[in-house]
């Protein structure tokens, strides 16, 4: 049965909110040195010894301790002889409540080899397991207490973490620190909105209103406007988050010969682009993800900007034009042995016009620095122009440092941050609960009026972590997960 303390209405059809003992891959099953096959739920030690050769020490081990032996085919197994050998594995032994879902638990280490993973599955099913169902580990995880839901979502965030910042983000919420800080705030809270109760309960007389504090007849006032303030700092550092998680689009542009594939080809750290002396020699843009400063980019090299007579050529430069509309960076390449034309002027213009409706940030990028020195700020047409040589490295580190700073992503001490859309939406519409009961009290409105808005401001963040959920979004979140986990 699901806790009805933390959803408050019971899952439909046989998925997530019942104990039967599930199985999964943990692993992808492929050739590859092992398989991991992941097993939980009431009875998995029983079942499971029914196919393991050694089916007393499995039903008999202590919780962490691994067993060797071999899967063995049951009755039921169709194609197989009772007792015939599929593989030779290692079984680690999890008992409740100290595994990863608080249930009795099993990882099965198989030899690698998708007939050998099928088959060991194929036993299990036999056996009495039903296959998990997407994310049901975390699950039941989450319904057993053992994690918060912001520590499930991190739970999907760490696998799927494209680089060593985003890695480290995902830990930091999965070892607890969203969640510390959203309870934090909301100890806040409930503390203004128990006193505003209180009011509500007896008169101003029989209690008094500190004018001082209480301005606005808002008991804890200024603690509201702190968890306003902390609520906010939570808001901003989705920018920061979505971009470690999602990765940008980071388009190479520039006139032809500028060395846009050169540059490609530098930051990637090999040859994807092919460079030549001839101008428009990329016909076509190219891309690669890479790493930069701990964010992931998706860079694209594209073809010349100019007008030309050659058709194939020219779809390219339309083709470009269009990624450009898409970017959200832009690195401008001038070719140094040119100078800056007014091409390069016009095409720098027309990207970070604040009239558009959407000015890119743009980094102007002097090439050739090696055999063409960068003129001195003062004498250039360009403002903060970047100079690098794509053919010696120089100036590459400046470049990957002013491409993080541009977007936002800047490496910061590491604090609390939210890490999902739903946390997202969640911080703000408690912020702007929040934001209308300060509002009301700053009229001095009845405290009837601004006690549910606090209350709904509570409920919102206890949302964020699982304390108020239902059913449907349960199964919405963990549906997203992958099998296994």
């Amino acid at each position: 049965m699901i806790e009805q303390s933390r959803v408050d209405q019971p899952l439909v059809g046989a998925s997530y909110g019942d104990a039967c003992p599930i199985a999964a891959f943990a692993s992808v099953p492929g050739r590859s040195a092992l398989t991991l096959i992941r097993c939980s739920g009431a009875g998995t030690l029983e079942l499971a010894a029914g196919v393991f050769s050694a089916r007393e020490k499995l039903l008999q081990a202590q919780g962490n301790t691994v067993l060797h032996g071999w899967i063995v085919a049951p009755d039921s197994l169709e194609g197989n002889p009772k007792g015939d050998k599929i593989d030779e594995v290692l079984v680690s032994v999890f008992r409740a409540p100290k595994s990863y879902t608080s249930e009795d638990s099993l990882d099965i280490s198989c030899h690698g080899g998708t007939a050998t993973g099928n088959g060991v599955m194929a036993a299990l099913r036999a056996a009495g397991f039903r296959d998990a169902l997407p994310g049901e580990f975390t699950f039941r995880a989450f319904m057993n207490g053992k994690l918060d839901l912001t520590r499930c979502e991190s739970v999907m965030e760490l696998v799927s973490a494209k680089t060593e910042m985003g890695r480290r983000n995902a830990v930091s919420r999965l070892s607890g620190l969203l969640e510390s800080e959203i309870n934090a705030i909301k100890k806040k809270l409930v503390e203004v909105l128990a006193g505003a109760e209180i009011f509500l309960d007896y008169s101003e007389d029989e209690i008094g209103i500190d004018a001082e504090e209480d301005a606005g007849r808002l008991p804890g006032r200024r603690l509201a406007e702190e968890a306003l303030a902390r609520l906010h700092r939570l808001i901003e550092s989705w920018k920061r988050e979505r971009i470690y998680q999602e990765g940008i689009l980071a388009v190479i542009a520039g006139r032809p010969n500028a060395g846009k594939s050169s540059l490609f080809n530098l930051l990637l750290r090999e040859d994807r682009s092919i460079v030549t002396e001839v101008p428009g020699t990329t016909r076509d843009w190219i891309e690669a993800w890479v790493s930069i400063e701990g964010i992931p980019v998706r860079l694209v090299d594209t073809a010349g900007l100019r007008d030309s007579q050659d058709p194939v050529e020219a779809i390219g430069v339309e083709r470009s034009r269009t990624l450009l509309e898409n970017a959200e960076l832009v690195l401008y390449l001038i070719n140094g042995t040119e100078g800056i034309t007014g091409e390069d002027l016009a095409f720098i213009d027309e990207i970070t016009d604040r009239q558009n409706s959407r000015p890119l940030p743009c980094i102007p990028i002097w090439n050739k620095t090696d055999i063409a020195p960068m003129p001195p700020p003062q004498q250039s047409a360009v403002t903060n122009l970047l100079g690098i040589s794509t053919k010696t490295g120089t100036g590459v580190s400046e470049l990957t440092a002013s491409i993080a700073t541009a977007i936002g992503g800047a490496t910061e001490p590491a604090q609390a941050a939210i890490g999902t859309v739903r946390q997202k939406n969640l911080v703000e519409a408690a912020a702007a609960s929040l934001e209308d009961a300060l509002s009301l009290a700053e009229r001095e409105e009845p405290l009837d009026l601004i006690a549910p808005l606090l209350r709904e401001a509570v409920n919102l963040l206890g949302e964020i972590t699982g304390e108020v959920s239902t059913a449907d979004i349960l199964e919405e979140m963990f549906g997203k997960f992958c099998v296994g986990k």
